[in-house]
Protein backbone atom coordinates (compact mmCIF):
# COMPACT_ATOMS: atom_id res chain seq x y z
CA UNK A 1 0.00 0.00 0.00
CA UNK A 2 2.21 2.83 -1.22
CA UNK A 3 -0.62 5.23 -2.09
CA UNK A 4 -3.55 6.68 -0.24
CA UNK A 5 -6.76 4.95 -1.31
CA UNK A 6 -10.41 5.95 -1.06
CA UNK A 7 -12.67 2.92 -0.53
CA UNK A 8 -16.43 3.23 -1.16
CA UNK A 9 -18.20 0.78 1.14
CA UNK A 10 -20.77 -1.74 -0.02
CA UNK A 11 -22.31 -3.49 2.98
CA UNK A 12 -24.42 -6.50 2.02
CA UNK A 13 -27.30 -7.98 4.01
CA UNK A 14 -29.61 -10.54 2.46
CA UNK A 15 -28.38 -9.42 -0.95
CA UNK A 16 -29.19 -5.74 -0.45
CA UNK A 17 -26.91 -2.74 -0.01
CA UNK A 18 -27.44 -1.42 3.52
CA UNK A 19 -25.85 0.69 6.23
CA UNK A 20 -26.13 -0.01 9.94
CA UNK A 21 -25.86 2.85 12.42
CA UNK A 22 -22.98 2.06 14.79
CA UNK A 23 -23.23 -1.58 13.74
CA UNK A 24 -26.72 -2.03 15.17
CA UNK A 25 -28.69 -4.54 13.06
CA UNK A 26 -31.88 -2.89 14.32
CA UNK A 27 -30.89 0.46 12.82
CA UNK A 28 -30.59 -0.53 9.19
CA UNK A 29 -31.13 1.62 6.13
CA UNK A 30 -31.45 -0.04 2.73
CA UNK A 31 -29.75 1.93 -0.03
CA UNK A 32 -30.25 -0.43 -2.94
CA UNK A 33 -31.45 -3.80 -4.17
CA UNK A 34 -28.79 -4.08 -6.89
CA UNK A 35 -25.23 -4.19 -5.46
CA UNK A 36 -23.71 -4.55 -8.92
CA UNK A 37 -25.35 -1.33 -10.09
CA UNK A 38 -24.09 0.44 -6.95
CA UNK A 39 -20.57 -0.85 -7.56
CA UNK A 40 -20.66 0.27 -11.17
CA UNK A 41 -21.67 3.73 -9.99
CA UNK A 42 -18.67 4.01 -7.66
CA UNK A 43 -16.31 2.63 -10.27
CA UNK A 44 -17.72 5.11 -12.77
CA UNK A 45 -16.86 7.85 -10.28
CA UNK A 46 -13.25 6.68 -10.25
CA UNK A 47 -13.03 4.08 -7.49
CA UNK A 48 -10.23 1.57 -7.99
CA UNK A 49 -11.11 -0.41 -4.84
CA UNK A 50 -14.41 -1.49 -3.28
CA UNK A 51 -14.75 -2.25 0.43
CA UNK A 52 -17.35 -5.03 0.59
CA UNK A 53 -18.71 -6.45 3.86
CA UNK A 54 -20.87 -9.54 4.21
CA UNK A 55 -22.96 -8.43 7.18
CA UNK A 56 -24.80 -11.74 7.26
CA UNK A 57 -21.51 -13.48 7.91
CA UNK A 58 -20.31 -10.89 10.42
CA UNK A 59 -23.57 -11.15 12.37
CA UNK A 60 -23.61 -14.98 12.17
CA UNK A 61 -26.72 -14.86 10.00
CA UNK A 62 -27.18 -17.32 7.17
CA UNK A 63 -27.25 -16.10 3.57
CA UNK A 64 -25.71 -17.44 0.38
CA UNK A 65 -26.75 -14.41 -1.68
CA UNK A 66 -23.87 -12.22 -0.57
CA UNK A 67 -21.21 -14.68 -1.69
CA UNK A 68 -22.80 -14.86 -5.13
CA UNK A 69 -22.80 -11.08 -5.33
CA UNK A 70 -19.11 -10.90 -4.39
CA UNK A 71 -18.27 -13.03 -7.41
CA UNK A 72 -20.10 -10.52 -9.61
CA UNK A 73 -18.42 -7.52 -7.98
CA UNK A 74 -14.93 -8.88 -8.57
CA UNK A 75 -15.62 -8.97 -12.31
CA UNK A 76 -16.32 -5.24 -12.67
CA UNK A 77 -12.74 -4.01 -12.95
CA UNK A 78 -12.05 -2.65 -9.46
CA UNK A 79 -10.15 -4.53 -6.76
CA UNK A 80 -12.35 -5.88 -3.98
CA UNK A 81 -11.48 -5.83 -0.29
CA UNK A 82 -13.88 -8.27 1.38
CA UNK A 83 -14.73 -9.40 4.88
CA UNK A 84 -17.51 -10.43 7.22
CA UNK A 85 -17.68 -13.91 8.68
CA UNK A 86 -14.35 -15.00 7.16
CA UNK A 87 -13.12 -17.22 10.00
CA UNK A 88 -11.34 -20.20 8.46
CA UNK A 89 -8.58 -20.76 5.94
CA UNK A 90 -11.22 -22.36 3.74
CA UNK A 91 -13.24 -19.13 3.84
CA UNK A 92 -10.16 -17.16 2.79
CA UNK A 93 -9.48 -19.54 -0.09
CA UNK A 94 -13.14 -19.38 -1.12
CA UNK A 95 -13.02 -15.60 -1.34
CA UNK A 96 -9.78 -15.55 -3.28
CA UNK A 97 -11.18 -18.14 -5.70
CA UNK A 98 -14.08 -15.75 -6.31
CA UNK A 99 -11.67 -13.01 -7.30
CA UNK A 100 -11.28 -11.06 -4.06
CA UNK A 101 -8.00 -9.11 -3.98
CA UNK A 102 -7.75 -8.63 -0.21
CA UNK A 103 -9.43 -10.50 2.63
CA UNK A 104 -10.45 -8.85 5.90
CA UNK A 105 -10.11 -10.93 9.05
CA UNK A 106 -11.84 -9.51 12.12
CA UNK A 107 -13.23 -11.87 14.74
CA UNK A 108 -10.75 -14.53 13.64
CA UNK A 109 -7.82 -12.26 14.43
CA UNK A 110 -8.89 -12.23 18.09
CA UNK A 111 -10.09 -15.80 18.42
CA UNK A 112 -7.55 -17.56 16.20
CA UNK A 113 -4.37 -15.51 15.56
CA UNK A 114 -2.71 -18.59 14.06
CA UNK A 115 -5.23 -18.39 11.22
CA UNK A 116 -3.87 -14.95 10.33
CA UNK A 117 -0.33 -16.32 10.15
CA UNK A 118 -1.47 -19.32 8.10
CA UNK A 119 -3.43 -17.13 5.68
CA UNK A 120 -0.39 -14.92 5.13
CA UNK A 121 1.84 -17.97 4.65
CA UNK A 122 -0.56 -19.41 2.07
CA UNK A 123 -1.65 -16.29 0.19
CA UNK A 124 0.81 -13.49 1.00
CA UNK A 125 0.63 -10.44 3.28
CA UNK A 126 -0.75 -8.25 0.49
CA UNK A 127 -3.89 -10.43 0.38
CA UNK A 128 -4.71 -10.17 4.09
CA UNK A 129 -5.80 -7.27 6.30
CA UNK A 130 -7.25 -7.21 9.80
CA UNK A 131 -10.25 -5.24 11.06
CA UNK A 132 -9.67 -3.49 14.38
CA UNK A 133 -13.19 -2.41 15.33
CA UNK A 134 -13.05 -0.32 18.48
CA UNK A 135 -15.39 1.22 21.01
CA UNK A 136 -14.34 2.91 24.26
CA UNK A 137 -10.76 1.83 23.69
CA UNK A 138 -11.46 -1.89 23.31
CA UNK A 139 -11.86 -4.15 20.28
CA UNK A 140 -15.28 -5.65 19.51
CA UNK A 141 -15.99 -8.82 17.50
CA UNK A 142 -18.84 -10.71 15.80
CA UNK A 143 -20.13 -7.78 13.80
CA UNK A 144 -19.43 -5.39 16.71
CA UNK A 145 -21.82 -7.31 18.97
CA UNK A 146 -19.31 -8.79 21.45
CA UNK A 147 -16.89 -7.01 23.77
CA UNK A 148 -13.27 -7.96 24.41
CA UNK A 149 -10.61 -6.68 26.81
CA UNK A 150 -8.11 -6.20 23.96
CA UNK A 151 -6.87 -2.72 23.03
CA UNK A 152 -6.34 -1.70 19.40
CA UNK A 153 -2.59 -1.27 19.95
CA UNK A 154 -2.20 -4.68 21.57
CA UNK A 155 -4.08 -6.35 18.72
CA UNK A 156 -2.10 -4.37 16.14
CA UNK A 157 1.22 -5.38 17.67
CA UNK A 158 0.16 -9.03 17.79
CA UNK A 159 -0.97 -8.90 14.17
CA UNK A 160 2.34 -7.34 13.13
CA UNK A 161 4.14 -10.35 14.63
CA UNK A 162 1.87 -12.56 12.49
CA UNK A 163 3.11 -10.79 9.36
CA UNK A 164 0.20 -8.38 8.87
CA UNK A 165 1.13 -5.14 7.12
CA UNK A 166 -2.20 -3.30 7.07
CA UNK A 167 -5.27 -3.01 9.28
CA UNK A 168 -8.64 -1.26 9.12
CA UNK A 169 -9.36 0.89 12.16
CA UNK A 170 -13.02 1.70 12.83
CA UNK A 171 -14.25 3.90 15.65
CA UNK A 172 -17.66 2.29 16.16
CA UNK A 173 -19.06 5.25 18.11
CA UNK A 174 -18.70 7.42 15.01
CA UNK A 175 -19.88 4.97 12.38
CA UNK A 176 -22.90 6.12 10.41
CA UNK A 177 -23.61 9.17 12.58
CA UNK A 178 -21.49 11.87 10.89
CA UNK A 179 -19.28 12.67 13.88
CA UNK A 180 -16.13 12.89 11.77
CA UNK A 181 -13.40 10.29 11.51
CA UNK A 182 -11.06 9.55 14.40
CA UNK A 183 -7.98 9.97 12.24
CA UNK A 184 -5.81 10.88 15.22
CA UNK A 185 -6.41 7.47 16.78
CA UNK A 186 -5.78 5.78 13.43
CA UNK A 187 -2.47 7.60 13.03
CA UNK A 188 -1.54 6.79 16.62
CA UNK A 189 -2.18 3.11 15.93
CA UNK A 190 0.00 3.28 12.84
CA UNK A 191 2.83 4.93 14.74
CA UNK A 192 2.60 2.49 17.67
CA UNK A 193 2.58 -0.65 15.52
CA UNK A 194 4.33 0.22 12.26
CA UNK A 195 1.24 -0.91 10.34
CA UNK A 196 -0.51 0.85 7.48
CA UNK A 197 -3.92 1.88 8.78
CA UNK A 198 -7.09 2.40 6.75
CA UNK A 199 -9.45 4.60 8.76
CA UNK A 200 -13.20 4.03 8.82
CA UNK A 201 -16.25 5.32 10.64
CA UNK A 202 -17.76 8.78 10.77
CA UNK A 203 -16.90 10.41 7.44
CA UNK A 204 -19.26 13.38 7.23
CA UNK A 205 -17.82 15.50 4.43
CA UNK A 206 -15.02 15.82 1.94
CA UNK A 207 -13.06 17.57 4.66
CA UNK A 208 -12.85 14.28 6.58
CA UNK A 209 -11.34 12.65 3.52
CA UNK A 210 -8.83 15.47 3.27
CA UNK A 211 -7.98 15.10 6.96
CA UNK A 212 -7.30 11.40 6.52
CA UNK A 213 -5.12 12.08 3.51
CA UNK A 214 -3.21 14.63 5.57
CA UNK A 215 -2.02 11.79 7.82
CA UNK A 216 -0.68 9.67 4.95
CA UNK A 217 2.91 10.27 6.02
CA UNK A 218 1.97 9.09 9.52
CA UNK A 219 0.83 5.70 8.25
CA UNK A 220 -2.82 6.33 7.34
CA UNK A 221 -3.06 4.61 3.96
CA UNK A 222 -6.72 5.09 3.10
CA UNK A 223 -10.25 5.97 4.14
CA UNK A 224 -13.50 4.04 3.84
CA UNK A 225 -16.65 6.03 3.05
CA UNK A 226 -20.12 4.58 3.55
CA UNK A 227 -23.29 6.46 4.48
CA UNK A 228 -21.82 9.84 3.44
CA UNK A 229 -21.65 8.60 -0.16
CA UNK A 230 -25.14 7.15 -0.19
CA UNK A 231 -26.71 10.28 1.29
CA UNK A 232 -24.77 12.66 -0.96
CA UNK A 233 -22.61 14.31 1.69
CA UNK A 234 -19.43 13.29 -0.16
CA UNK A 235 -19.03 13.33 -3.93
CA UNK A 236 -16.81 10.35 -4.73
CA UNK A 237 -15.71 11.75 -8.07
CA UNK A 238 -14.49 14.90 -6.35
CA UNK A 239 -12.74 12.90 -3.62
CA UNK A 240 -10.99 10.71 -6.18
CA UNK A 241 -9.98 13.72 -8.26
CA UNK A 242 -8.37 15.37 -5.25
CA UNK A 243 -6.62 12.55 -3.46
CA UNK A 244 -7.66 9.15 -4.78
CA UNK A 245 -5.21 6.62 -6.14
Amino acid sequence: MDRFTVYPAIDLRKGKVVRLQQGDPGQQTVFGDDPVAVARRWIGDGATWLHVVNLDGALDESSAANWQIVTQLTQLGASVQFGGGVRTLRDVARAIKRGVARIILGTAAIEDPDLVSEAIDHFGAERITVAIDTEAGKVKTHGWQRDTAVTPTDLGLEMATCGVRSVIYTDISRDGVYRGINVGAAAGLAQATGLNVIVSGGVASLNDVRRAHGFADAGVSGVIIGRALYEGKVDLRQAMAEIGD
